[in-house]
């Protein structure tokens, strides 16, 4: 298993697979249709996303969770 202190490593790699992966995939669909060739080119979408997709998760989820924090009340 992985330690615990890699947690934030992990969780922007699922998130950002997870968006990357819904978002190219809409965005792909939207652009071109259901045609016969929009497999392989939202994989290719998704590829190009996901490199982007990973760094901004590990910069911006620090953040959210900042905000979100003073947006939540405490009991």
């Amino acid at each position: 298993m992985i330690p615990r202190k890699y947690t934030h490593l992990v969780f922007a790699l699922i998130m950002a697979s997870f968006m990357s992966c819904i978002m190219s995939f809409v965005v792909t669909l939207i652009n071109l249709g259901l045609t016969d060739g929009l497999l392989s080119v939202w994989l290719h979408a998704w590829s190009h996303a996901f490199i982007v997709a990973y760094p901004v998760t590990l910069v911006v989820s620090p953040l959210a969770k900042r905000l979100a924090g003073l947006l939540i009340v405490s009991d």
